[in-house]
């Protein structure tokens, strides 16, 4: 019978089941699996961090509909071993849970105002071989991995001993949009905290949903739809066909989200038009706004600069804006960003991020860099998770602000340390320069700009979400 090495199996089912890009952080046992991979026609993308991996991976998941693929490690004997075509050495692997929770989490989580985020996953993780060292290794396992197999957050175990799981994990992840652990657990990042959300009491739902389980499970629904939801939404469109609607603007509902929008533009009206330097949110934000090109793939990331960057950004195409979601994790942005460039490298790429935000994946700028994607990011600069201090006290450990970063910090440079290129700005009037100068560079480049500490966003009716 003839012979082949793991790696190779591994990429090859990958790439029969229509897997074509890996994003991942490779060590010395799994450097094998990426060469593979590209020998057997799947593109490797090789980032400097893995829950950025894992990021991009989701990302690229939600915007082709097309499970992206993502892997920490892989136990030495499938690797390295020679093992029959049709019978794999039978090991136990999980993903490291302490870099893996939160992209779990944030993949049901983030671009979803729905229960699931669409976004297709599946995870290639670790662990060592049970017959190597079985105590060893029970007790990694035990400790890591079985609380969250065991938690209701499971929902089924995957067996692990045939190379048929790559295509089961892949139907898997696209049936329920879901993660998959190849070789490991479907988790379903559903929390439900006993609050049933808050509907008014009259009100008769409509439920789409791909899990049956998933039905009424917080309201009785009046009409249940099981199934796929763009089959289904497309049957729908089907049967509207001639009989468009719009919801009368003379109601009640209507004129009362018209009376808010109003005065919300005509209150954060003064900061747009405001061109004090260093410039506010708002000010600063008008200026990308005009820049950024209509096609273009938007990134967010950051407190106050994602939050009023949403508002502020316009997004004329579905899919087409991309952030950190309900969990707000952060990090995720870059990771972002590179799937948006392999997916659309034709379309326009713009990250938008907090001073803070940079920090959590700012090292990927490298991986833009190495694989000439063109992205243009633009920071926000306040010198802090939220707005931080002008200068570092002395004793810093216990004068200096918990949230202060260093103001003005030279993010343009660590761009330009890496190959791409820079733009530091200070005053608002020189910002519509650099941004053109950006978008005119061939390769990524980075616009740093300096906001004011005493920029916020408009006041809320809670004061702590201002």
């Amino acid at each position: 019978m003839s012979e082949v090495d793991g790696a190779t199996l591994i990429a090859r089912s990958l790439k029969q089941q229509g897997i074509d890009h890996l994003f991942g952080v490779v060590g010395f046992p799994i450097t094998p699996i990426a060469a593979a991979a590209q020998k057997e026609g799947v593109a490797y993308i090789g980032m400097r961090n893995e829950q950025a991996a894992s990021y991009a991976a989701q990302a690229y998941g939600y915007l082709t509909g097309r499970p992206g693929a993502t892997y920490l490690d892989v136990p030495d004997d499938i690797i390295t071993g020679k093992c029959d075509v049709d019978k794999i050495v039978q090991v136990e692997r999980a993903p490291d849970p302490p870099r893996m929770v939160a992209p779990m989490e944030n993949i049901e989580a983030a671009l979803n105002l729905l229960q699931r985020a669409d976004r297709p996953l599946v995870l290639i993780g670790k662990g060592m071989a049970w017959s190597r060292a079985e105590n060893e290794v029970r007790a990694f396992i035990e400790r890591t991995q079985l609380p969250f197999l065991r938690s209701p957050m499971g929902k089924g175990v995957m067996p692990d001993d045939h190379p048929l799981s790559v295509a089961a994990a892949r139907t898997l992840a696209l049936q329920n949009a879901d993660v998959v652990f190849l070789m490991g657990a479907r988790f379903n990042w559903i929390f439900h905290f006993g609050q049933p959300p808050r509907y008014a009491k009259d009100v008769k739902v409509i439920q789409l949903d791909i899990a049956p389980e998933e039905i009424g499970h917080n309201k009785a629904t009046e009409v249940a739809l099981v199934g796929d939801g763009k089959a289904i939404v497309g049957q729908l469109n089907q049967a509207l066909a001639g009989r468009q609607w719009f919801y009368p603007k003379d109601t009640p509902w209507r004129q009362m989200i018209m009376k808010k929008a109003d005065e919300n533009t005509a209150q954060i009206r003064p900061q747009i038009h405001d061109d004090e330097a260093p410039a506010n949110y708002f000010r600063a934000l008008r200026d990308v706004a005009a820049w950024m090109p209509k096609n273009a793939i938007l990134s967010a990331e950051g407190a106050g600069t994602m939050d009023i960057g949403l508002t502020q950004l316009p997004s004329f195409s579905a899919r087409s804006c991309l952030n950190a979601g309900t969990y707000g994790t952060m990090g995720v942005g870059l990771g972002h960003a590179i799937a948006a460039c392999v997916v659309h490298p034709d379309r326009p790429v713009i990250h938008l991020s907090g001073d803070s935000a940079i920090g959590f994946s700012g090292m990927e700028m490298e991986t833009l860099v190495r694989y000439d994607f063109p992205v243009k990011i633009v920071v926000l600069n306040n010198g802090g998770i939220g707005p931080g201090m002008p200068e570092i006290p002395e004793s810093p450990m216990f004068n200096l602000k918990p949230n202060a970063l260093i103001y003005g910090a030279r993010y343009d440079r660590v761009m330009e340390a890496f190959g791409g290129k820079g733009f530091f700005v200070e005053d608002p009037k020189d910002l519509p320069g650099a941004l053109d100068e950006a978008m005119n560079f061939r390769g990524p480049a980075l616009v740093n700009v300096v906001i004011s500490q005493g920029s916020a966003r408009k006041p809320q009716q809670f004061r702590w979400h201002s």
